[in-house]
């Protein structure tokens, strides 16, 4: 089996932190978002080569964290694009991966901005279990929340229908970007020599399942779909459970750090509360209080009040 980890997007949504990092490489506890899914696959002996997807601006970093963590398995595969007005779609940058990478086995292929509470193991079993086109499915409990997934109507564990983004669910039942493909299912070219859409691999699923059997992986484990600054610092929280992470040269004095709190290495916080927020490296924070935000790498914050927002990096906020 050959696995494809996506992390070709620009994260706008999160800008400015994600502004000159990939989201993907945010530190979640003591490792990061991508990680947990790359360890899990090079554990799996039934995975022997793992691509990570990325494009032009992003493929250095990766380079250099792939290098520094001694993956075995996983090398970079780097799409041609730069900015977010080239991307080719996830389906359409999949189906260059497979060319470009000569990938003629079965295929799995994630979302590198998921963090999932299953190991990725037991996806893989039910995929073999079942010998089809296999998908990850979860229950978001809000009909609103489900808009902006791919609906799923199973009988058993079988796919019946499939709706990506409905105006107006009938379920909250979603696939989230987990799936495996049997070798003779990696359709790509074909979906998109019909004209269809490129852009995420839902359309993909919709179509592919009135094509052939399509089961579904439904877990109730802990998801977060990391794409807002919200989800972010929702993602953190269940990490943190309720703690603190405090770098060992960070410098906090007269100050009240509450629970869910990172703060990086570098960090001097002085004469301030902070709660449920992450603190990046060399950030200095004087008489301040910080609820519910990120504060990017080498800013200043003195005599402030901050709820909910998120600095970008070198920033100096005064009040």
């Amino acid at each position: 089996m050959e696995a494809v980890v996506l992390a070709g997007g620009y994260a706008t949504r999160l800008w400015p932190i994600t502004k000159n990092r990939p989201k993907m490489l945010l530190p979640v506890g003591e490792t990061t978002v991508i990680d947990r899914i790359l360890t899990g696959l090079e554990e799996d002996e039934r995975v022997e080569n793992i691509y990570l997807s990325t494009n032009e601006a992003f493929a250095d970093e990766f380079e250099t964290h792939i290098d520094q963590e001694g993956y075995e398995k996983t090398q970079l595969s780097v799409e041609d694009t730069s900015d977010e007005a080239e991307k080719f779609g996830v389906v359409g940058a999949l189906a260059q991966l497979v060319e470009r990478e000569g990938v003629d086995d079965d295929l799995l292929v994630i979302a590198g901005d998921n963090l999932m509470g299953f190991h990725i193991s037991e996806f893989i079993d039910d995929f073999e279990e079942h010998g089809t086109p296999t998908l990850a499915a979860y229950d978001v409990g809000s009909r609103e929340k489900a808009k902006s997934y791919g609906l799923v109507e199973l009988d058993g564990d079988r796919v019946v229908g499939f709706q990506e983004k409905p105006d107006d669910p009938n379920s909250t039942l979603v696939s989230i970007a987990c799936y495996a493909f049997p070798e003779e299912s990696i359709l790509f070219d074909k979906y998109l020599s019909g004209d269809n859409n490129p852009d995420e691999p839902g359309w993909f699923i919709q179509w592919l399942q009135e094509e052939e059997a399509v089961h579904a992986f439904p877990f109730e484990d802990d998801w977060y779909d990391i794409g807002s600054p919200a989800s972010y610092l929702e993602a953190v929280e269940w990490e943190l459970d309720g703690g603190q992470l405090i770098a060992e040269d960070a410098t906090v004095e007269g100050s009240e750090i509450g629970e869910n709190v990172h703060i990086l290495p570098g960090v001097e916080v002085v004469d301030s509360t902070i709660n449920r927020s992450i603190i990046f490296p060399n950030t200095t924070i004087e008489n301040s209080a910080v609820e519910g935000s990120i504060v990017d790498k080498e800013s200043t914050l003195t005599d402030v009040e901050l709820d909910g927002a998120v600095i970008g990096e070198n920033t100096d906020v005064t009040k």
